[in-house]
Order: C-alpha cells, then structure tokens, then sequence
C-alpha cells in the first residue's frame, strides 16, 4: 500500500518571507545641496560643486542632521532596530549612515550598493536648468516633451532606468532579510521611485507627487509588510521631526519641479 499524504501547492512549499520594514533615509545636506541652490537662486548656468558627485561631501549642517538622525536611532527598542543597513556609495550618504548609525549605537553592519547610487545625469550633469535651456536648447525641449519619468540624457538615466535597479535591489532584500527590518540611506529621486514601486503608481501619480512635494535633508519614510508577503503600505513619508526636535535646520533642496510631460 502506498502512504497517502497531502500535496501543497508548489508556491506554498517554496513561499518564503521577505523583509517586514523598510525605513528609507534621504542623506543629509551635502555641499552640493549648498552649491546647486545658490546656483539656481543665483541664475547660474553651472553649478559650482567641489568634487565629482560621488564624492561630495556633507556640510557642516547635514552632519549636524546625521546626528540628530542618530538621536532618534536610539531610541528605538533593540526589537524594532535595523536588522541591516544598506547606503548609496557616494560620500554624502555613507557618511550619513556611518554616522547615524555610530552615534544611534545599531550594530547593524552599513552595506554599500551602487543600485541606491543617486540619477547619473550624463550631459547635464553640473548644470543647473537654466544652463539646460541655455547651453543644450535641443535637450530642454527633449526633456520637456517626454517628462522626468522617461527622459534619459545622453549618457545618463531616466527614472525609469533608476526603478529598473531598484527592482533587483528589492529582490535582493528580500532573499537576504527574511523577516527582517531595513534602513536604505540614498538620495531623494530615489525615494520617490521606491514610492512609484512599493506603492504600484502611475507615471502621472508619482510624477504628481514630485511635483508638490520635496523629500527633506535627513527624513525618513516608512513602508511596513508585517508578514513579509503581499503589498507594502506607507506608514509615513518625509517625517523630519527629529531636527525640529533637535534643534538641527531643516533643509529642503529639491530638484526640477516642472516635471510632466508637455
């Protein structure tokens, strides 16, 4: 006789959960921050950046931010602690998570991942948007027609190309920390797609979104999966009241805000 016995669907031998908490950080303020809004309110073709911008450093006030970043950290229950920490390779946000992290006291290793890297602006990289119009007219008028989502700059990305890699990264996360809790420490535009993914958004709904509101120097936002399975759910965005309480500026220097297609 042959031992009967019940068969489970494949995927519910092989369902295992992913991660349960993901709290994104936007880096601190950094010199290139400084140096693009003095550009900008200034009129300014080129940005006067001290470094190429995987190597721009923060400023006096976005290390001021990283600890107050820190202060907060502490105070989490060693329970609702990252299980891990993962941060763009560029100085301005590995100096954030160093420092954070450091002073906050996590023993969660800080993993570097160039997937968190900020947009690589190719051609337009060091100018500002009325450099765009002035110097590569051609470009602007690009740029406008296909809107921020899809228009890729000649040696550069688009944000889609920016959600194609954060895609792998989100796999990535989810074999690695099973059930685990996150801290991803990376630059704003990339905030905002790990939105227009973990939420399902439209093209017009993030580009919506970028367009009223800017992700704040040192903020946090939180997305929480309590099982590790199905879809996410936003449980705050651009929360920065730990530098309000800190006494630490809050900073807010936002990209291009003309961003939809026209």
């Amino acid at each position: 006789m042959h031992e009967s016995r019940t068969v489970r669907p494949i995927q519910q031998l092989h369902a295992v959960p992913g991660a349960v908490e993901l709290l994104l950080v936007r880096h601190g303020e950094s010199q290139g921050n400084v140096a693009a809004t003095v550009a900008r309110q200034q009129g300014a073709h080129v940005i006067d950046v001290p470094a190429r911008d995987a190597d721009v450093e923060l400023s006096g006030t976005g290390r001021e931010q990283s600890l107050a970043l820190g202060r907060l950290l502490a105070g989490f229950p060693e329970g609702q602690q990252a299980t891990s920490v993962w941060s763009s390779p560029y100085a301005r946000a590995r100096q954030t998570a160093d420092l954070a992290v450091r002073s906050g006291g996590w023993r969660a290793p800080v993993l570097a991942d160039e997937r968190l890297r900020d947009r690589e602006l190719g051609i337009l990289d060091m100018l500002t948007s009325a450099g765009v119009e002035a110097r590569l007219p051609e470009e602007a008028a690009r740029r406008r027609w296909l809107g921020k989502f899809y228009y890729r700059p000649p040696g550069g990305e688009s944000w889609a190309d920016v959600a194609l890699r954060l895609r792998s990264l989100l796999a990535d996360l989810d074999r690695q920390h099973s059930g685990g809790r996150v801290m991803l420490v990376c630059h704003d535009a990339v905030i905002f797609l790990f939105r227009y993914i973990l939420e399902g958004l439209s093209e017009r709904e993030i580009l919506d979104i970028a367009a009223t509101s800017s992700v704040l120097n040192a903020s946090l936002t939180r997305f929480v999966r309590p099982d590790g399975f199905g879809p996410w759910a936003l449980e705050s965005f651009n929360v920065a009241d730990h530098l309000v309480s800190g006494g630490v500026p809050v900073t807010e220097h936002a990209g291009d805000t003309n961003v939809h297609p026209r």
